[in-house]
Parts: C-alpha cells; structure tokens; sequence
C-alpha cells in the first residue's frame, strides 16, 4: 500500500479514537435530556470535579487546605500518602451520587414544570458553583491523573503497520494512542449497558416518560424526584469516566470544564435524545476534524480543527435540526 493511503488511514482511526472521547462527554448531556428535558450546561464542569475528587484522594490531599489553613493558621496539606485507586475511584462516584441528591434537593425539586430557560439557566448556575468549590476543595493546580491505564504510542502497531507500505517506500508506521483505545473500549461497553437500561428496564422507560410530561409521569406514581437522582447520578459515573480518559490525557485542569464545548457539535449532529446518536455524532465530528486539518487546513493556514465540528453542526441545524437519529418535534397550533 502505498505510504499516502496509509497515512489517510492513520487519520481516520485517530479521528475515531478523538470522536470517542467527545462522545463520553455527550452521552452525559443526552442521559439528563432525556429524563428531564434539561440541556446540562454543568456537564463538563462536573467531568472536572470528579477527576479533581478523584485526584485528591488517590494523592491524600486535604479538601479545603488553602482555606482552613487561612482561617487557623495552620499548615495542613495532606493527610498521608494517598489511597489505592479503586478505593478512590469508588468513593468519588459516592461523591457524584452525593451531588446528584444535593443538586435535586436543592435546585431541581423547586423548578418542576418550570420553563425549559429556566432549568438551563439554572445548570448554567450550578457550573459556575461546581467550578469554584473545585477550586475551594482541591486548588487550582495542574495535576496528573494516573489510573493505571497505558498510554502513549503502540510500538507494536507502529512496526506491524510499517510492513504494509509498498517495498522501496519511506514509512515509519502508524501512531496509535493506547489511551484512546482503551477509552473506545469503555465508551462501547457504556453505550450497550446503557442503551440497555434505557429500552428494557423499567427505570429507562420512567426516564423516557419523565421526558415527556411531568405531571403525566407523576399522575401514573413515577416518583419524578427519584427518577432526577438517579439520572444525574448516571450522567456522574460517565462524568467521572470522560474526566479520567480527559485527566489522564491532557492533565487536570480547569480548562477541562471546556470540553463541554465540545460536545455540542456531536449533539447536534447526533441528536439530543439518542445514546447511539452520541457515539455515531462524536465519531463524525472526531474524524471529519482531522481529516479537515490534514487535507483542507494547509488552505486556510492550520487550526481549521477548532472551528470545523461548529461549521459542520451549523450545515446540520439548517437542514436536519433534530439530528441524524434525534426525534422530530411536532407541534400542533
């Protein structure tokens, strides 16, 4: 084969292994919208907070030192040298679950068939509180995420596929991250599970009929507190997910909260209330990036990726608003 063919090949597996990790975070947004109705602007604020919480107890650090230190005058940072990584990884999804209740108590059970503005507005506000408490708790710091999972490039893939060039041609192989490989594989099996909870399970149908009509729901005993509790506690644990592969990727930072921007392209394009329609939208966006940069950005001088899934879901809310697989809205005057 010839090095230029397997060079676009090398693109599109990148771009599917990227599109990926933008369907982790979507698939948190499509959970609450589908329960609820409410586009979760908090989502990739709490994908931070969970890998922060996560961090900080895998490292032993102190919640709140910077502050209590202030106010006492003490000098306390950490606690010892850490936990073990599943013990931690278990508590801050005790964490997620924690905030899911709170977030009902204290927000959603005031704003029942409230307008649809005013539950975004209010996950707008609860980003903005997410943000600061993870300042407050564990700083602002850059810190490494290490899990346990393999990263960097796959020599082995680099030397298999350097054998498929034509003989008297110069190629050095494919680079595949492991990372995102494993994430792939992790986002696959969170699809199945929940695309199987949300079709066969008694709790999936309550959260479809919660979606629909609140009043509806709860005049045929759906407990609409309960169902929201166990919804955002869902869209936690996939928080939680997207902000390990994300932490462990880039670091965690508080430019992580970001990576909800990133999402919008694929759920736009994938549908806001289709799990499948998270996956197949991220793969899109992931490969149609890469493929803009390698072959259209040398026309417009580079960085076409960071405007290019935007472009596209704009194409796509002119001439299929609802998505590739999103339900049609009828409205009848």
């Amino acid at each position: 084969m010839s090095p230029d063919f397997l060079n676009f090949v090398e693109i599109v597996l990148n771009g599917l292994m990227a599109g990926v990790m933008y369907s982790l975070v979507a698939l948190g947004f499509v959970l609450i919208f589908k329960a609820s109705g409410i586009f979760n602007f908090a989502q990739g604020v709490m994908a931070l907070f969970a890998a922060l919480t996560l961090v900080g107890l895998q490292t032993g650090q102190v919640p709140f030192a910077h502050l209590i230190n202030a106010i006492l005058g003490s000098n306390v940072h950490h606690w010892g040298d850490g936990m073990n990584t599943f013990l931690a990884i278990f508590l801050t999804m005790g964490v997620m679950i924690l905030l899911a209740w709170l977030v009902e108590k204290i927000v959603l059970k005031h704003l029942v068939n409230q307008e649809p503005i005013i539950l975004f507005m209010a996950t707008i506000g609860l980003a903005y509180f997410l943000e600061g408490l993870g300042d407050l708790m564990w700083g602002a710091d850059i810190k490494t995420l290490d899990v346990g999972l393999p990263v960097g490039g796959s020599f082995w893939w680099e030397d298999l596929t350097r054998e498929w060039a034509a003989t008297g041609t110069e190629y050095y192989g494919m680079y595949i991250d492991v990372l995102d490989v494993s994430a792939t594989l992790i986002a696959l099996v969170l699809v199945i599970v929940l695309s199987l909870f949300s079709q066969y399970t008694a709790t999936g149908r309550a959260l479809r009929a919660v979606a629909d009509d609140h009043q509806a729901a709860m005049s045929v005993g759906i407990s609409l507190r309960t169902i929201w509790v166990i919804v955002w506690s869902i869209a936690g644990f996939v928080a939680l997910v997207a902000g390990i592969m994300w932490g462990t990727k880039s670091g965690v930072q508080f430019s992580l909260s970001l990576i909800a921007l990133k999402a919008l392209p694929v759920l736009i394009l994938g549908g806001f209330t289709s799990i499948p329609g998270a996956i197949i939208g991220g793969l899109i966006i992931g490969v149609g990036e890469k493929l803009a940069e390698a072959y259209i950005g040398p026309f417009f001088g580079g960085a076409i990726e960071n405007w290019f899934a935007y472009m596209l879901a704009l194409a796509f809310l002119l001439f299929r608003p609802q998505g590739l697989f999103g339900e049609k809205i009828i409205e009848r005057i």
